[in-house]
């Protein structure tokens, strides 16, 4: 599992800029984004508690070093500052099961 969360802040700290703005520009492309990293994370065959554990990862990472590029964004960024560790984790539960919703 250590191996996957290497692979995961690698890929944050060299994520290519144009990619990461067309990503976060639109959040229907965002959610379409995080999907498909949820689907590739249920075939690799991580549970659901351990997708939510990268997705907090991931979320943590975009609260404190990217500014948020539309409302919905805007919105997470600040549901996330507010919460704590606990509320965190809940919420990137919630981002996994909406993602799943959508695909």
């Amino acid at each position: 599992m250590e191996e996957i969360n290497k692979k995961v802040e690698d890929k944050l700290k060299n994520f290519d800029d144009d990619k990461k703005e067309q990503i976060l520009s639109d959040f229907g492309r965002f959610k379409e984004y995080l999907g498909s990293k949820v689907e590739l994370g249920e075939k690799m065959g991580l549970s659901e508690e351990r997708i939510a554990q990268l997705t907090e990862k991931v979320a943590g990472y975009l609260a404190k070093k990217e500014e948020p590029k539309n409302s919905e964004e805007h919105l997470l960024q600040e549901l996330w500052k507010v919460g704590n560790k606990e509320e965190q984790h809940m919420l990137a539960h919630l981002l996994v099961k909406l993602v799943k919703k959508d695909s």
